[in-house]
């Protein structure tokens, strides 16, 4: 008998090379196999029934997985080289100014702005008189600019370039935009603000349309993949237009992709008039609230920057000019998962965005900071799920003492401090979740009134499940904002909001539970 098994021990060595080559192209269509559509079809549900997260952290360790180039649902862990090839730098640069030129034109002949009349003269100016802190609005500052630094960032990006190699392309684009897209004179806080907000959202834009897109698909499903991918990144999809990728057909998946959990709320959004009420008077919206969590945080691997991320928005319609309330979010830098007992943690760096315009305060912040993720098992399908921040704001604008922007100028300060935030979920399985955020600011104004300020934001929030990915939930909002400044008395300002809505959860199956 032992000797059966060690004759047995011996073939598996023999041939295990030629086995993991087999297995490591699981994911390949063989065109002589026959319909590749219904071949793309039984991969999916073969690697979905194998590698899916049903009640550990992660998947069992497996011989069909190469963890040297797969992640442990058997994604590629980084974009295929033959087929992502990084182009000359010069060329790829190219796309940053491209990019630019679409913008100005669009302010200069479809909003027909004065700050786009450019010339010889504008930009000789713009050189010799130097920097300013603009005044700009706070959404063209703290949402327009960021999205701009995303366009350059991804000239770099889908073009075969990494996460920190493609944050020289924003830079880049964001010098070129200060002196030669606008009339005005450069500024500190877009040369800050652009580039590394623009890098959290391009990493992001690119992230999740590498999700989207399959080139082993054809016909009506690879075209409406195409659009979708181009609607989320644009800059990805000019690019893969004019290199002909749109057109490729490849027998493999060729793009890093990690678990992606998507929830859509929408529902009845209300204002109270008086501060510290709850359901009381005031003026009600509808909402809708999107948030998408992307990667596995408890997944034992080897991390890189934004391998997982969080982003949530918030829009409301139907009362003032302003429609987007908030966009928070945040993305790992680097980390490392280790396990403690029952609990599963990760540890790291991140990078963290926060816009939030409504009638109390306006605040922007960029920070960078550290942040522990934890998992505690309390029951069969009962888990605790928490995670602890603290960063450094380098960059912060901030409303001022007469309360949020209402007109066409900076009406806001700039300044810098730290943020602390708290997120915890209690997940009763797939029956309710039980959730309690809370975030506060410190913001030391660098330009504008002296002083400091405090800001608070309390979200206790349940959702119910009704039927499959359909939930019934309700969240209540505490906002709290203390202006402590040098040559006025102190000003203490408080705001509560409630939300009702249903919740559709896209679950992906390598990603269980509600983790925030």
């Amino acid at each position: 008998m032992k000797a059966t098994f060690l004759l047995a021990f011996i073939l598996l060595l023999y041939n295990f090379p030629s086995i993991a080559q087999n297995l490591a192209k699981s994911d390949t269509i063989v065109p002589a196999n026959g319909n590749t559509k219904l071949q793309l079809e039984k991969i999916k549900t073969k690697k979905t029934r194998l590698h899916s997260d049903v009640i550990g952290n992660e998947p069992k360790k497996s011989i069909l997985i190469d963890t040297t180039i797969q992640n442990k649902y058997g994604d590629l862990l980084n974009n295929d080289p033959e087929y992502n090839k990084r182009y000359p730098l010069w060329k790829s640069f190219l796309g940053v100014p491209g990019g630019l030129i679409l913008t100005w034109s669009f302010d200069r002949y479809i909003l027909k702005a004065d700050y786009s009349r450019i010339g010889l003269t504008t930009w000789k100016g713009n050189i010799k008189d130097g920097w300013e802190w603009d005044n700009d609005r706070f959404g063209i500052n703290f949402i327009g600019h960021p999205y701009s630094g995303a366009f350059s960032f991804n000239a770099g990006r889908t073009t075969g370039y990494n996460f920190y190699e493609s944050f020289g392309f924003s830079v880049g684009g964001s010098l070129l935009w200060e002196y030669f897209g606008e009339n005005t004179r450069p500024s500190y806080n877009d040369l800050i603000n652009t580039p590394i907000s623009g890098a959290f959202l391009g990493e992001i834009l690119y992230r999740i349309s590498s999700n989207i897109l399959d080139d082993r698909t054809r016909g009506r499903e690879r075209i409406l993949r195409e659009i979708a991918a181009a609607l989320i990144d644009p800059k990805r999809g000019f690019n893969r237009l004019i290199m002909g990728k749109t057109k490729r057909v490849t027998n493999k998946e060729i793009y890093q992709k990690e678990p992606l959990n998507v929830a859509i709320y929408s529902g009845l959004h209300r204002i109270n008039d008086e501060s510290m009420e709850f359901f009381g008077k005031g003026s009600s919206s509808v909402m809708l609230n999107i948030q998408l969590d992307y990667g596995n945080p408890f997944e034992i691997r080897s991390r890189k920057a934004y391998d997982f991320f969080k982003i949530r928005g918030d829009l409301s319609f139907g009362v003032g000019r302003k429609f987007v309330d908030d966009i928070t979010g945040y993305g790992i830098l680097f980390g490392k998962n280790m396990q403690v007992g029952k609990v599963a943690i990760l540890a790291g760096g991140f990078q963290y965005y926060d816009y939030l315009d409504n009638k109390t305060f306006e605040l922007g912040t960029i920070g960078f900071g550290g942040g522990i993720f934890s998992k505690l098992p309390i029951g069969k399908e009962t888990n605790l799920y928490t995670n602890l921040h603290l960063a450094i704001v380098p960059l912060a604008g901030n409303s001022t003492r007469f309360g949020p922007d209402t007109s066409q100028l900076r009406d806001y300060n700039f300044g810098g401090g730290f943020e602390g935030k708290l997120e915890s979920t209690l997940s009763l399985g797939k029956h309710a979740t039980a959730s309690l955020l809370y975030y506060f600011y410190m913001i030391h104004t660098y330009v504008g009134a002296p002083g400091n300020n405090q800001i608070s934001i309390l979200k206790p929030r349940i959702t119910v499940r009704l039927f499959r990915g359909l939930s019934i939930g309700a969240e209540h909002f505490v906002y709290l904002n203390n202006r402590y400044l040098t040559e006025f008395p102190a000003i203490h300002a408080a705001r509560t909001e409630e939300k009702v809505f249903l919740l559709l959860y896209l679950e992906d199956p390598q990603r269980r539970g509600h983790y925030n």
